[in-house]
């Protein structure tokens, strides 16, 4: 009896070990060096200053992913299952703007009070001031886009968007947050700015090369777009007149990495008071992850554990405001987590209201 348990017990690891080797997983990862990660030191030293936000109730909703002050002077809120929320500041008068039924990550408003989304399943849309939706951008010549994600309307009505990544669509791969954690581990580094000329209703690639493009937003004299680059942990800043620039090798060109080695995952952008731009981190970064960097094969390994074990960071709440120049001027932590996936701060005359990928409220703080 022992030896047949032993038998079956060498069977049980062998069949496991080459499951985990073998079984095949949707990505190919590819090598590359994480810097070292720096913690929470310097301006990033650890601080309560994001812990105890007020929340206005979203009916149930959830996911504050992009929020904006409208044309209109109500309070716009992108949440999940593709609907926009209107609401007065103080979350009063809350009704059910419009309804993408996809997933609405980013927006900005045109001078004729137009909403310009990032739908991550239909890809750049307008939507009238009455809520009509129309799809403006789903394609890029020939192929698709695959995951629009953030918007930013330049002075002179050109709208640029990024599509986070080529590889792994939300309506494909069971979400938003789950695509984004395969590209992540892929590192094929497929997501690309896109620019969309509403005069000619062209679409034509600024940047490529990115390893999750993500929040973006325009310098103080729109000459130059600040792009996220979520998956190698750094803010680009990219010249706007640019043309299919490839920075999948570093910075080439006038093409720079303004802030780099971020301490967490960063997400979106958003153009606050006197000049800041406010940054969020979805989560902090894992020393685990880092160290896997440079070993693909056991990034795909993870794809192969429970869900439960794979190595996502703990929550973490963390914002930061930054100048065109990349000087970080403010941080706000909550290491508590308690307000999950912080994206980015809107940022009124008023109130800091705290973007979030799951969030069931909408957080704020007084300014």
């Amino acid at each position: 009896m022992r030896r047949h348990v032993k038998r079956f017990a060498l069977a049980a690891g062998l069949g496991l070990l080459a499951y985990l080797a073998l079984w095949p997983v949707p990505v190919a990862p590819r090598v590359w060096e994480a810097p070292a990660p720096p913690g929470y030191v310097g301006v990033h030293a650890p601080n309560e200053r994001l812990a105890g936000l007020r929340m206005i109730d979203l009916g149930g909703e959830e996911g504050p992913e992009h929020v904006a002050l409208g044309p209109d002077g109500r309070l716009y809120a992108a949440v999940a299952g593709g609907r926009v929320l209107r609401m007065n500041p103080d979350g009063t008068d809350r009704q059910v703007f419009a309804d993408t039924h996809g997933r609405v990550l980013g927006f900005d408003f045109d001078a004729a009070g137009d909403m310009l989304a990032a739908d991550a399943l239909a890809g750049l849309l307008r939507i009238s001031p009455d809520g009509k939706t129309e799809v403006l951008a789903d394609r890029i010549g020939d192929a698709p886009i695959v995951f629009a994600d953030a918007v930013v309307i330049a002075p002179d009505g050109q709208v640029y968007f990024t599509d986070a990544s080529t590889r792994f669509g939300a309506a494909a791969w069971g979400g938003t947050f789950e695509a984004s954690v395969l590209d992540i581990i892929e590192q094929s580094a497929t997501g690309r700015v896109l620019a969309y000329d509403p005069a000619t209703r062209k679409t034509r690639l600024v940047a490529r090369g990115l390893s999750f493009a993500n929040g973006l937003a325009l310098s103080g004299d729109a000459r130059r777009l600040l792009v996220v680059e979520t998956g190698r942990y750094r803010v680009w800043s990219l010249p706007a007149d640019a043309a299919e620039l490839d920075v999948s090798g570093g910075p080439v060109g006038e093409a720079r990495v303004l802030l780099d080695n971020l301490p967490g995952y960063p997400d979106n952008l958003m153009r606050g008071a006197d000049g800041r731009i406010w940054l969020g981190f979805t989560k902090p970064r894992s020393r685990l992850v880092d160290a896997l960097s440079g070993l693909p094969s056991l990034r795909a390994v993870t794809l192969r554990l429970p869900r439960a074990l794979w190595p996502v960071p703990k929550p973490y709440g963390h914002v930061i405001a930054f100048t065109d120049d990349g000087t970080v001027v403010e941080d706000l932590q909550d290491p508590s987590g308690v307000y999950p996936e912080t994206t980015a701060v809107t940022e009124t005359a008023d109130r800091r209201y705290v973007q979030s990928l799951h969030a069931r409220g909408l957080g704020w703080l007084p300014r």
